[in-house]
Order: C-alpha cells, then sequence, then structure tokens
C-alpha cells in the first residue's frame, strides 16, 4: 500500500525545504508584520484578510523586487 503526502514524511520535509514553501513563509511573515502594525495604528485588530489586501496592494511588489535583488 503506497503512503500518501501526509503519511509520507519524506514528502513532508521536501515541501516544508522547497524554495516555494520558503518564499510562502517569507510572504505570510510580512503580511503577519503588516497586520500588526497596521491594527496598531488603528487601534483595532484589522484581521489576516483586510492585511493581506493592503500588503499586496501597498509593499508585495517592492518586497518581491528587494528579495531578487538581495537572492542574485
Amino acid at each position: 500500500m503506497a503512503l500518501t503526502s501526509e503519511e509520507d514524511p519524506t514528502q513532508h520535509d521536501f515541501v516544508k525545504q522547497s524554495s516555494l514553501y520558503q518564499e510562502f513563509l517569507a510572504e505570510r511573515e510580512e503580511i503577519l508584520k503588516h497586520k500588526w502594525i497596521e491594527s496598531e495604528r488603528l487601534g483595532y485588530d484589522i484581521g489576516f484578510e483586510k492585511a493581506l489586501l493592503d500588503w499586496i496592494r501597498k509593499h508585495r511588489e517592492g518586497w518581491r523586487s528587494s528579495r531578487r535583488s538581495t537572492t542574485h
């Protein structure tokens, strides 16, 4: 019987070590920082979805450009 990706530890490790997953985690961390900063500034929790959309609109392009220039 074949293991599913959820049961196969080598598959799990591969995903966690992939560059795509690492980029996802880094971007998520930036969104969470943005959520905290904006929530503090406004005095209430703006929620992840609002922070995500605001961060994408205001910061994603610059953040990605900066990451590309520091990794190459």
